[in-house]
Order: C-alpha cells, then sequence, then structure tokens
C-alpha cells in the first residue's frame, strides 16, 4: 500500500491506495502548531476507524506547502509507519518527471503533483484549476512543461478578508445565491464572491488560450470547484483526489530510478 500526503496552507489530505484504486482517504485541518505526537494520534485513529492495516503501508509520498511541518511529519511518520520508505516531493526531483518545470524552486508540489496528474490524463495543453486557499492556474503548455501559473486568492479567503476586514458581514457557506441580485446580507456576498469568481475563472481561461492561440483541456479540483465548476463556461473535468493521484505518479516516476 501506498501513503500519499498532501499538507495544503488549509487542510491536510491524505489517502491510502492499493491496487491502483483509493482504500480511503480523509482531510483534516492543517495546524502548524501540531507536534509530530499529537499528528500521530490523528492519523493512527483515522487508519484504525478506516481498516488500514498499518503494516501494510510500505511506502509513502509527502508534498508540503508548509515548511514548518516537514520535520514533525517525518518524525510522526518515522514512528506510525515503520520501515516504509518515504518520498518527499522537492524540487531536486522534479528532472525526473515527465512534465517539465521550469522555474522549480519558484513553484508549490501542490502545483507539480496536479500538473503531473492532469498530464497523464490529458497530455498536452492542459490547464488545472485548484480552488484552495489560494485559487492557482497551472497551465501545461505542447512542450510538455508548465508554461505558467497564476495565483488569485481562493474563495474562503475571499470570504475570510471580507469578514475580518468590515464591522457587519459575516462568515457564510459558499453556495450559488437564487439570484445575482442579493436581497439580503448573505445572498449579496455569496452572488459577488460564487458569480464574481465563475466570472474570473471564465476570463484567465480565455486570456490563456488567447495568449497560447490553443484550446486547453480544463481540469478543476480542491473542495469548492464543485461550487464553481458548474458555473463556468469551460471546466467539464472535476477530480477532488487530483493531488493525491499526482503525488502517487510522482512516486511511480521516483521509484523507478
Amino acid at each position: 500500500m501506498l501513503l500519499a500526503i498532501d499538507i495544503g496552507n488549509t487542510n491536510v489530505v491524505f489517502g491510502v491506495r492499493a491496487d491502483k484504486k483509493w482504500v480511503n482517504h480523509w482531510r483534516i485541518q492543517t495546524d502548524p502548531l501540531k507536534t509530530a505526537d499529537e499528528y500521530k494520534v490523528i492519523f493512527r485513529s483515522l487508519l484504525k476507524a478506516g481498516n488500514i492495516s498499518r503494516s501494510e503501508i510500505r511506502n509513502i509520498v509527502l508534498s508540503s506547502v508548509v515548511p514548518s511541518l516537514v520535520r514533525p511529519f517525518n518524525e510522526m511518520l518515522a514512528e506510525l509507519l515503520p520501515g516504509s520508505k518515504l518520498v518527499v516531493v522537492r524540487p531536486e526531483l522534479y528532472n525526473k518527471l515527465p512534465v517539465k518545470v521550469l522555474n522549480p524552486y519558484e513553484i508549490g508540489a501542490d502545483i507539480v503533483a496536479n500538473a503531473v496528474a492532469a498530464f497523464q490524463k490529458f497530455g498536452n495543453l492542459t490547464m488545472v484549476i485548484d480552488f484552495g486557499t489560494a485559487l492557482t492556474f497551472t497551465t501545461i503548455g505542447k512542450n510538455s512543461e508548465i508554461s505558467g501559473v497564476a495565483i488569485a486568492p481562493g474563495l474562503m479567503t475571499a470570504v475570510g478578508a471580507l469578514a475580518g476586514k468590515t464591522a457587519q458581514l459575516p462568515q457564510i457557506h459558499l453556495t450559488p445565491p437564487p439570484s445575482v441580485l442579493g436581497k439580503n446580507t448573505i445572498h449579496a456576498i455569496q452572488a459577488g464572491v460564487v458569480y464574481g469568481f465563475a466570472g474570473l475563472v471564465d476570463s484567465i481561461i480565455e486570456r490563456t488560450e488567447n495568449e497560447l492561440n490553443e484550446k486547453l483541456t480544463i481540469v478543476a479540483t480542491g473542495g469548492l470547484s464543485t461550487v464553481i465548476a458548474p458555473l463556468t463556461k469551460q471546466i467539464k473535468n472535476s477530480y477532488n483526489l487530483l493531488t493525491l493521484d499526482g503525488l502517487c505518479h510522482i512516486h511511480s516516476f521516483i521509484a523507478e530510478e
């Protein structure tokens, strides 16, 4: 079995894969202040609840955009899964991947994992839109390379900024409102954020295709992709576990070396 872990700014997403299928997967809140022991308790209980035998997990692949958590996770995994082989996704490994990374020290490991998974599924001229803490647009060009990335604040980041910087606007649940003409505060925020971000997504896709003079296959991932994707013109493919899929592919390429 393979354990794939993606440490994001908001959530840690991880799953166990066997026979080319996900046996189980989980999402927990990222907490940079938690110790290795605290994460060990969480992982042990979730694996047990999922009927996953820890002794059967022989390989681990880890990516992180939170540098301070890499060491605690290394310590936690060494104690929780002794004898398992750990691969940490880092720039030194990118030259072994099928997708060229032009600026390896300026790109997040999660973005690379998304690009690898999308490339394996759809090939060149593919854009991955990740609806996470940040909203990222990663484009794979016709030469099997990450041509570039666009980054905007994520939806919940935008809502959090509104609630944090204003006296009367609350935190809300993001879902399409009945109308773009909000009749109350909650619907007004939903209209601005949900429909506004749908327009942002369509605009970035259109501008990217115009600049490349190519049509792109669009792939969405991330928790809020299910909210925005149906409201856009071009998103036809959504994969919630795209990043973990990419980590599995990366592990297979590294393991072959």
